[in-house]
């Protein structure tokens, strides 16, 4: 089973919890317990808030919910967090070829100091403005790598002072130079076989100097040529294994600012190398096994402990070159990018270089590097004190705005760019100790920062004046504070009143039955101390009370769905209905404006008002205010040129349908059997006829029904009778029809006894000329047969 606080699973069941109401649920027992379980928590501390049989810490609630509970907004706790700006000096609008300032009186950030006093869950929001200087001072520290192959880098380098002095100015007036290098650790598995290689490294009749950690050659300083002549003083060393110790060299540049000569401006590290790099572990192999302690040892200008502690890690390099405002440049050969743009994902504020074969590209290098580096301005806070939290947005060039981890940064700023942070703090809960803290924040690679200090609201106001071992707490057994007690160690009760040992006997217990009976507290609370403490719902809104927890705030009458019919409250299972408001769910309003008719009398003086409805007491009227019959006479009349003119577009309100006709709902039915019966319906439905200027008839209904809608059905199709001119016409027709069909049939009779006779005169004429044969047929047998009776005797 997994528990993530968004679902539970159970077998194959599935509980989704609410969120509820954070201030009943955190049981606040005090009012700084309860400010602390959120924004919106307040503590009533009316004495004479609590009801029988609840606890105190339903003094902990919603402001609203209190107020509507009956706490006055005067007898309510609800500090709020506050802020103070108490240094807010502007960001410099400097020019190049200005006034010279001192590095310390540029400002680039704004606000530089507040003070934020911070209650938990409410966040306190502020905004900060950085903006680039322009003609900014710029150090830059040269650190190379002088192992062997790159000896002839090392030639390019030996001018490179003047020609950067020279392209730098054309970025700021202010620029100074530096110089270090490294080789390796002096420890033998790294930089020689024997000892006698100690001396002289390289091989053949190469002229090497004596390998070395980490040397800074040229504190920073303004004086290029000095630069040239120191560099081109340096010779190259030599190893064995092809990493070099360049991370040793990193670290003491970072921490040993004196020495290097930092000061508080834009800070660039140029580390040069063609070979890769050792780190934390590889010193195992030298047999050194001590972490490095990431603190500067450089005596003369040299790193001497490099045989006392292994190389520092990525991590501890990340951490000093943020704490000291360094922004790294590594300008490697074309081998070694992958490496290296692997390493700068790691550290903020870092850039790669390709380092051409000998050198040669290195200002150009350095020049883009820098203005990579400084179009971006990424924001990080120190670390936080437990339960605060910081979030960021923000609103960079263009007006792109950003949230989350990318509302820490903005990047493609130009000199002169402003950009703007919304910074929200906030708290949950309250330190331990309770003091002040503070935090800082500041843009990576830039040593200005903005210092907040945090105030936190653990206590209410009414705390100050709480009375120790006041005798309104069972003769001093607790702290009178807020309006409830504060019971001192092992007492309980509302008052402090029973020792939390004897809480649980078979006599208090029986005070808590009501009637004598077998439910303690109703089955709805604990018996503490003698006395009923009520449990809680999951819903916050619902709450039991009394004596016994016998009455309850939910299980009232209920009307449209809603608790008191939304017009009341509920108290002790009985609705305590709001003015105006009756019923047992508060449902029957006592407004008899509603049964007002436009004649002011009540229901028309046809009925009488009944919660804010008419009921007629004429059955042949109705509508709200009974001012509707639709069976009475004249109602047809009334609306028979409205649905003529609507239905078939003819009669004297042709021209004024549209405006005075649209009062009620019309549909049409095919014939008479469709329109509504008086038996079909729950309302009064009259039927109704008109006749229009030709003499057609049109039928329809009318009827107001349930909702008090006028309704009309009409039958679509007119009922027009024959006209009188017509009917002549007509009877000549079928007259004229009926002779013709006489005359023909007539025609017919006399054609037919004609060919009747024809036929039979012609076979008369056949019959007297046919001649016949007087033979007789041999297959003729006599129909008659003759029987002699034998003994039949003659007489």
């Amino acid at each position: 089973m997994e528990d993530n606080g968004k679902d539970r699973i159970f077998c194959l069941c599935l509980q989704l919890p609410t969120k509820g109401n954070e201030c009943i649920n955190a049981n606040a027992r005090f009012c700084g317990e309860c400010i602390q379980a959120g924004a919106n928590c307040g503590w009533c501390k009316d004495p004479d808030f609590l009801k029988q049989g609840e606890t105190v810490s339903t003094r902990c609630d919603e402001l609203p919910s209190l107020i509507k509970r009956g706490c006055q907004e005067a007898m309510i706790e609800n500090p709020r967090g506050q802020q103070r700006v108490l240094k807010n000096k502007p960001v410099t609008n400097r020019k190049k070829g200005a006034e010279e300032l001192r590095p310390e009186d540029i400002t680039q950030i704004q606000p530089q100091k507040l003070s934020l006093t911070l209650r938990s869950g409410e966040p306190q929001s502020f905004k900060l403005k950085f903006k680039r200087a322009e003609d900014y001072p710029i150090d830059l520290y040269y650190l190379m790598d002088l192992s062997y192959s790159m000896k002839d880098d090392l030639e390019n380098v030996k001018n490179l002072g003047t020609s950067l002095m020279l392209e730098m100015s054309k970025i700021t007036s202010d620029f100074r130079i530096g110089f270090g290098s490294f080789v390796e650790k002096t420890v033998m598995p790294y930089i020689s076989t024997t000892p006698a290689k100690l001396l002289n490294p390289c091989t053949g009749d190469q002229n090497c100097t004596s390998p070395f950690s980490y040397k800074n050659v040229l504190k920073l300083t303004n004086d290029g040529k000095k630069f040239n002549t120191l560099v081109g003083q340096q010779h190259i060393s030599g190893n064995l294994d092809s990493p070099e110790g360049g991370f040793d060299a990193i670290m003491q540049v970072a921490v040993c600012g004196d020495q290097i000569g930092w000061r508080n401006v834009t800070r660039l590290l140029v580390f040069s190398t063609d070979a890769g790099f050792h780190f934390a572990g590889d010193g195992k192999l030298g047999g050194i096994v001590l972490p490095n302690d990431g603190k500067c040892h450089l005596e003369n200008n040299v790193y001497t402990m490099s045989h006392y502690y292994d190389y520092p890690s990525i991590a501890h390099l990340v951490q000093k070159l943020s704490d000291n405002n360094i922004q790294t440049i590594f300008a490697v050969t074309e081998e070694f990018q992958p490496v290296y743009q692997e390493l700068k994902n790691l550290i903020p504020k870092s850039a790669v270089g390709t380092l051409s074969a000998n050198s040669s590209n290195v200002i150009n290098l350095i020049i883009d590097a820098y203005n990579s580096l400084s179009s971006e301005v990424i924001l990080e806070n120190s670390k936080l004190p437990e339960g605060v939290t910081i979030a960021y947005t923000s609103r960079c060039k263009n007006g792109v705005i950003s949230e989350g981890e990318n509302g820490r940064k903005c990047s493609n700023i130009s000199i002169g760019d402003e950009v703007y942070f919304t910074i929200s703090v906030t708290s949950k809960g309250c330190p331990k100790p309770n003091k002040p803290e503070t935090i800082k924040i500041k843009p990576l690679g830039f040593t200005e920062e903005v210092e907040i200090t945090l105030h936190f609201i653990c206590e209410c106001e009414c705390h100050k004046e709480g009375v120790q071992n006041s005798q309104l707490c069972h003769y001093g057994n607790g702290t009178y504070e807020c309006g409830a007690c504060k019971c001192n160690e092992g007492r309980v009760g509302r008052q402090c009143e029973c020792s939390s040992n004897d809480v649980a006997t078979e006599d208090m217990d029986r005070t808590c039955r009501k009637d004598n009976g077998t439910d303690i507290c109703s089955n709805n609370g604990d018996c503490v101390c003698g006395t009923c403490e009520c449990k809680k719902r999951d819903n916050p809104e619902e709450r039991y009370s009394g004596k016994y927890c016998e009455c309850d705030n939910f299980n009232c009458d209920r009307s449209g769905n809603k608790l008191c019919g939304g017009h009341g409250r509920c108290e002790c299972r009985v609705c305590i209905c709001d003015p105006n408001w009756t019923g047992s769910a508060c449902d029957c309003s006592l407004d008899n404006s509603m049964c007002m008719a436009s004649n002011k009398q009540i229901c028309n003086g046809r009925g009488i008002c009944e919660c804010g409805t008419c009921k007629c007491t004429d059955p042949k009227f109705q509508g709200p205010t009974c001012e509707t019959c639709p069976t009475c006479p004249g109602v047809c009349t009334e609306h028979k040129e409205c649905v003529q003119c609507r239905a078939f577009d003819t009669g004297e309100m042709k021209e004024k349908c549209e405006q005075q006709c649209g009062y009620f709902k019309m549909i049409k039915v095919k014939d008479r059997d469709k329109l509504p019966q008086p038996n079909d319906a729950s309302y009064p439905v009259v039927h109704c006829k008109g006749r229009d200027a030709n003499d057609c008839w049109f039928y329809y209904t009318y009827a107001v029904n349930n909702d008090t809608e006028k309704v009309v059905h009409v039958v679509d199709m007119l009922d027009c009778p024959a006209g009188p001119d017509i009917i002549p016409i007509v009877a000549g027709v079928v007259a004229g029809i009926v002779l013709i069909g006489l005359a023909l049939l007539l025609i017919w009779k006399l054609l037919m006894i004609i060919h009747d006779r024809r036929e039979f005169a012609k076979f008369e004429k056949e019959k007297m000329n046919a001649k016949w044969d007087t033979g007789e047929n041999p297959i003729y047998k006599s129909a008659v047969t003759t029987v002699v009776n034998p003994k039949y005797e003659e007489k």
